[in-house]
């Protein structure tokens, strides 16, 4: 009896080890996956993240003309079914739009003359700074507009100070000899109600909302810079590197503008100078769904702001234009990335780690 009962018993036994072994190798895949899920969920987050600000090629958006300015430039004089006007020094030919020769003391403009009603827009513009001037020997920029007023010379980039709407600048020289934190040419963003000076000594710092710095004088191919502003959020991305590609700039949320103001371009120089070029404004209408108070609410009557945690005057001691409250991007986002993917690698050696342990007890017990 002992002899048949023996083979019978340790079969039994066995059979319970595999059963064990299996339920454990089971709730270590179960405590994987349970561990991998959040980190996975977070990767997927953050990819979404890269593309969430992808500015458009111009095929699923619709582009304005009678807001954009292209080749061969037709509708672009002092006539009254003008749809641009220009003033100064600028100079239309049959390839580009001058708004300044590289001569000392010359300001130049052009404005389109057909108020803009989109809530949701984008702008692309090509331009081309280029001048005889060594490093660090040319200037001023080129400053693109979305204003209440046109056609108004002044000292900011060949246009008024104490401006209503947003500003674009893109300044290729260096006033503030303090600021070397930050490399020129810089572009930077502006928006205001018509209460701020800009401050031309400090290369408007005090009043930026964001900024970064790109090689964008004197390149062999052609330079871009696209200005998207859609539900409260202004983007701003560059191709300057002739790779075919956008880079972020500026990521902002809570700017509100009005609707009703008028796209314009103009630039300046001083004691130093440069051809300042725009090649083409292209205003593509971005198809967004807003909920019913913001389509009952009358636009035309907004106040140019922005509603940031952080003080635009807070630049001056933190100069990259990074806010809290915006999106991941950049940085973050390979941050965000490399945080995950280390959370599945630490998950997969704890799992095969204790899963070895408990198999090496569960083999002395029995």
């Amino acid at each position: 009896m002992t002899i048949k009962e023996g083979p019978a018993h340790v079969y039994g036994v066995r059979k319970k080890s595999r059963i064990v072994v299996m339920r454990s190798f089971l709730d270590q895949m179960w405590s994987f996956r349970v561990c991998v899920r959040p980190a996975v969920a977070l990767l997927v987050l953050g990819c979404s993240g890269l593309v969430s600000c992808d500015i458009t090629d111009g095929n699923t958006e619709h582009l304005k003309r009678e807001h954009s300015l292209m080749k061969p430039y037709q509708g672009v004089g002092s006539s009254p079914s003008s749809q641009w006007d220009f003033w100064g020094s600028t100079l239309v030919t049959s390839s580009y739009v001058r708004l300044t020769p590289d001569e000392k003391s010359k300001q130049g403009s052009i404005w389109n003359t057909v108020p803009c009603y989109l809530k949701d827009w984008e702008m692309h513009v090509q331009f081309k700074i280029h001048g005889s001037g060594k490093k660090n020997l040319h200037g001023d920029g080129i400053a693109i507009w979305y204003t209440k007023d046109r056609l108004h010379p002044g000292p900011v980039f060949g246009n008024q100070d104490q401006f209503l709407g947003l500003a674009m600048f893109l300044d290729t020289f260096r006033n503030d000899l303090h600021g070397m934190d930050r490399s020129f040419p810089y572009i930077s963003a502006m928006v205001n109600n018509g209460s701020v000076n800009y401050d031309h000594g400090k290369d408007g710092r005090s009043s930026e909302l964001g900024g970064c710095s790109a090689e964008i004088r004197n390149r062999e191919h052609d330079t871009y810079l696209a200005i998207r502003y859609s539900k409260g959020r202004l983007t701003v991305m560059i191709d300057v590197d002739d790779k075919n590609e956008w880079k972020e700039c500026i990521d902002i949320g809570g700017v509100r503008l009005p609707t009703g103001y008028f796209f314009g371009a103009s630039a300046a120089t001083g004691d130093l100078s440069d051809n300042h070029d725009i090649i083409s404004m292209k205003l593509y209408q971005l198809m967004v769904e807003h909920t019913p108070e913001e389509e009952n609410l009358d636009w035309t009557k907004i106040e140019p702001s922005v509603s940031l945690l952080k003080s635009p005057k807070d630049n001056i001691d933190d100069p990259t234009g990074n806010f809290r409250g915006t999106p991941l991007t950049g940085w973050k986002v390979f941050l965000l990335l490399l945080c995950a993917l280390l959370g599945i690698v630490v998950c997969a050696v704890v799992g095969a780690v204790v899963f070895q342990k408990r198999q090496e007890r569960n083999k002395r017990f029995y």
